[in-house]
């Protein structure tokens, strides 16, 4: 067994608030965390729960990564766009084109998302989130794929992709130029060891793929934080 993709994280400023932004998008369950966290677990293919941490920190520059969200029609694009702005989003413009179709929004702490217009091909076969699209190079999804143990499904002219064989959002990344890192991603993966696995087995593993160890003032804590190949970090939890 493979180590598990258990949480996406987000350093949020009211964790409440923006739990609440993106349950009423996903229609996912709000659970009380750790440590002030608010939890919201899928009920659907996407395997991995949303974690919201407490953070005194202001968001500085775009996102290493955002959810694109999927739609059935146009009609279907517009209700999601529709639910997020009455939930408190806002349209942003991060420069896309005008004969562009998918919509670009921000939840109420900044954070960027978009809501893709149907007929996607890329992500005819995802649910509703179809991907998490990452800012990185083709050397960060080699190595996502060997610590995931999630096969690539694209690779070319340096972007690829990697999805979980038992399905849920694809994870791509986009290739060079990949922007500089202005401080620690506001958003971060949180994996579980295997179940016959231990953590440090894991994180040596891990660090024989090519992340490294970080430290980022975390203390005297329970989880291990890492470093993938362009530098995002992510944390390896306890089983515990």
């Amino acid at each position: 067994m493979t180590t598990q993709l258990f949480a996406l994280s987000f350093d949020a400023n009211d964790p409440a608030q923006l739990a609440a932004f993106w349950a009423g998008v996903l229609g996912f369950e709000v659970h009380d965390g750790a440590q002030g966290s608010v939890e919201l677990w899928p009920n659907d293919d996407t395997g991995f729960r949303l974690r919201f941490n407490p953070s005194q920190a202001q968001k500085a520059g775009p996102n290493q990564m955002h959810f694109d969200l999927t739609s059935a029609s146009l009609e279907d694009q517009q209700a999601t766009v529709d639910r997020a702005l009455s939930l408190g989003g806002r349209h942003i413009d991060v420069g896309q084109l005008p004969e562009e179709e998918h919509v670009v929004l921000a939840d109420p702490e900044g954070n960027e998302f978009c809501v893709i217009e149907p007929g996607n091909n890329f992500l005819a076969d995802c649910g509703f989130i179809g991907a998490l699209a990452s800012d990185g190079t083709q050397e960060v999804g080699y190595f996502w794929s060997k610590a995931l143990g999630w096969p690539l499904v694209w690779d070319q002219d340096e972007e690829t992709a990697i999805r979980s064989p038992h399905g849920g959002p694809k994870i791509t990344w986009g290739g060079p130029p990949v922007a500089p890192k202005l401080g620690k991603n506001r958003l971060h993966f949180d994996l579980a060891p295997p179940a016959d696995g231990d953590q440090q087995a894991e994180v040596d593993r891990l660090i024989s793929l090519g992340a490294t160890r970080l430290d980022i003032g975390q203390g005297d804590v329970d989880w291990v934080v890492l470093a993938d190949p362009d530098g995002n970090e992510f944390c390896v939890l306890s089983r515990s």
